[in-house]
């Protein structure tokens, strides 16, 4: 079953992203931004999301994209601090904004992309950093009235970055991003079902309890139900 594997960062909307690329019938699993390779590989996502969080990149200890994310040649999406983080690494500037944008804007997209389906969208943005100058490679895909920069895109490599948070609901077409990124850029097919989560679950946990009884504990909040 293809998947998309989302690297938390430390955002508060992580868990969001996930659902979200769930809710298009994608498979898709969260992990920490250090999580192991062997760990992400086990579950052969066709692509990666980078996820927002606090940090600045410039400042020592900030959270670094994994090398072999960047050398696995497979798409990937940075949301926020992500497509931050993704420009730092690949030799583009960021520095702190004169103007922190916290709240709705609109965006202008620079250009025709599967991620736009709109030549301008009302978006969320929370960010205080902003990008200074594009990775070699890159283009800007869309600007906003703080950012003239707030999406940018490598073709040829299928490396996308967002300034803004598709996976929130103040992002009224964040989920068709969201989806179109998973399914039209990673090439991911839209066939997960949640029930084909339970199925998988009672076979694992028949096959860790041979005998007798499991207890299961629910919260039923949102990470329960992710």
């Amino acid at each position: 079953m293809d998947s998309i594997a989302v690297l938390d960062f430390g955002s508060q909307y992580s868990q969001l992203i996930t659902r979200r690329i769930r809710e298009a019938q994608v498979y898709s699993e969260l992990f920490p931004y250090y999580a192991e390779q062997e760990e992400v590989a086990a579950s052969s996502p066709k692509g990666f999301i980078l996820s927002g969080g606090p940090a600045s990149v410039y400042e020592p200890g900030a959270p670094r994209i994994p090398a072999w994310v960047l050398a696995s040649g497979k798409p990937i999406l940075g949301i926020c601090y992500g497509m931050q983080a993704l420009t730092h690494a690949l030799g583009g500037q960021v520095a702190a904004s004169s103007a922190r944008e916290y709240g709705p804007a609109w965006v202008e997209a620079l250009g025709r992309d599967p991620l736009f389906p709109e030549s301008r969208l009302r978006v969320w943005m929370s960010h205080g950093d902003r990008i200074e100058r594009l990775p070699p490679g890159f283009t800007a895909l869309a600007r906003s009235e703080n950012s003239p920069i707030a999406a940018m895109v490598d073709s040829h490599r299928r490396w996308y970055g967002l300034q803004f948070h598709p996976e929130v609901a103040h992002t009224p077409r964040g989920a068709e991003i969201l989806r179109a990124f998973a399914v039209e850029v990673c090439g991911a097919r839209p066939e997960w079902r949640p029930d084909s989560m339970i199925h998988q679950s009672v076979a694992r946990v028949r096959e860790q309890v041979t005998r007798g009884r499991a207890l299961a504990a629910v919260s039923g909040g949102v990470d329960s139900t992710v």
